[in-house]
């Protein structure tokens, strides 16, 4: 099958599939992802297996360990993506919500309510988790998801794909709810781009180049989701064990992943105390440390940092470093570097702590807590389709509330405009 007859089969039963989701009732909707949830630990060993493969090439072509992480699977990870789809069962459907109700003067009533987008493109990288949370938030608000992996899981999430369709299926959604574009080429990509007879909206989730190729050349409505520049700056009235512990977190807990500390900056008045212990622990834990010369002079073993280490998304064990003069020269640095994604202070100084929220452009600002928090499900949405970092519809985890839009509703009893 060639790629636009792959697409287009697939993007008219996606369309489809959305008609037919759009009235669903919650309760077969619910017994849909309930079934996929014990599906995928049901058949864990032919997801695995798949896996395997896909990692052992990914070790072949010289993935790095962080890329190598994000694609790989185990037991643990498989119970985890099903646990999202049950905790999505617990939440409420918002499909059919009156956001708001209003009585005009000539007594027409108008209301907003939420509706399902319709057919969700999702083209993505190496993190087969992807398929199963973006399945899941689509289905619960009655979208069809037509998925675009990348080539580096390819096994993964045909398997992954098999197993929650045909669970979905046979609990009573319509086929073509859930489908996989095989084809990881470019030129698929470039392709669903430019579909918008079937499709509504297109996600991208992956790294910078990715997005920014999708932002360009698609002409189907694009959700930004964001690179992660994100940084974790230690005021002078931080508590510094404190701190230490959520530096630490923010850089190792998963380096891998878009909500990871980037760069760390440090305020002069606490950067001899600080620093060099957080950067021994650091190093320990493999982290290679770029700093400025100010961190050079405080961090034996640091290299150089140059204007490319600021403004990177590492998602790996590195970590640009800055000592800054004042708290308004942390602002600045963030202002001029951040993608927008997560920032962090660590401060005890209220005033401080509240000028640093308001400042800061971001879609989750955080006073002493770690970046990693910044995923839909700590947020206590279910799983989340990825972090947008744009600032129409949706900012932010997208969780199923940003995967609706709304439609209004108007009940007259004959009113005609004069």
């Amino acid at each position: 099958m060639n790629l636009v007859s792959e697409l287009a089969l697939k993007g008219k039963q996606a369309k489809d599939a959305a008609y037919k989701l759009a009235s669903i009732s919650s309760q077969i909707k619910d017994k849909a992802l309930e079934a996929m949830a014990y599906a995928l630990v049901a058949q864990e060993e032919e997801i695995l297996a798949a896996n395997a493969l896909d990692v052992e090439a990914g070790r072949n072509k010289g993935m790095s360990n962080a890329l190598l992480d994000r694609l790989m699977l185990n037991k643990k990870r498989i119970e985890e993506m099903a646990e999202g789809l049950y905790a999505l069962v617990s939440l409420p459907d918002p499909i059919g919500e009156v956001v708001r109700q209003w009585r005009r003067p000539n007594g027409l009533e108008i209301g907003q309510v939420r509706v399902p987008l319709g057919v969700v493109g999702i083209i993505y990288e190496a993190r087969p988790n992807v398929t199963v949370d973006a399945a899941g938030l689509c289905l619960k608000t009655g979208n069809a998801v037509l998925l675009r992996g990348g080539s580096e899981a390819i096994r993964s999430n045909m398997a992954i794909v098999k197993v929650i369709a045909a669970a979905a299926e046979e609990a009573g959604l319509p086929s073509g709810s859930i489908q996989l574009v095989e084809d990881t080429s470019r030129e698929v990509a470039q392709q669903m781009m430019t579909m918008n007879k079937y499709l509504d909206v297109l996600i991208p989730r992956g790294g910078a180049g990715l997005i920014q190729t999708v932002v360009k050349n698609a002409t189907v409505p694009v959700i930004e989701t964001g690179v992660g520049n994100c940084h974790v700056y230690v005021d002078s009235h931080a508590d510094l064990d404190m701190a230490e512990n959520i530096v630490i977190n923010a850089k190792t807990h998963r380096p891998g992943v878009c909500n990871a500390m980037e760069t760390l900056l440090v305020h002069q008045d606490v950067a001899r105390k600080f620093l060099p212990h957080v950067g021994k622990r650091l190093q320990e834990m493999n982290v290679e440390l770029r700093g400025c010369p100010r961190t050079l002079a405080l961090i034996e073993g640091a290299k150089e940092a140059t204007e490319e280490d600021y403004q990177t998304e590492y998602l790996d064990l590195i970590l640009a470093v800055r000592v800054v003069d004042s708290f308004e020269e942390a602002l600045a640095h963030i202002r001029r570097y951040s993608t927008g994604h997560s920032e962090a202070i660590v401060t005890n100084d209220y005033l401080r702590a509240r000028e640093f929220t308001r400042c800061v452009d971001a879609a989750a600002v955080y006073v002493n807590a770690s970046t990693r928090f910044t995923d839909g499900f700590q947020f206590g949405m279910g799983a989340e389709i990825g972090i947008s970092t744009q600032k129409l519809h949706a900012r932010g985890p997208m969780g199923l509330n940003e995967m609706t839009t709304i439609k209004y509703v108007c009940y007259g009893d004959g009113q005609i405009r004069q």
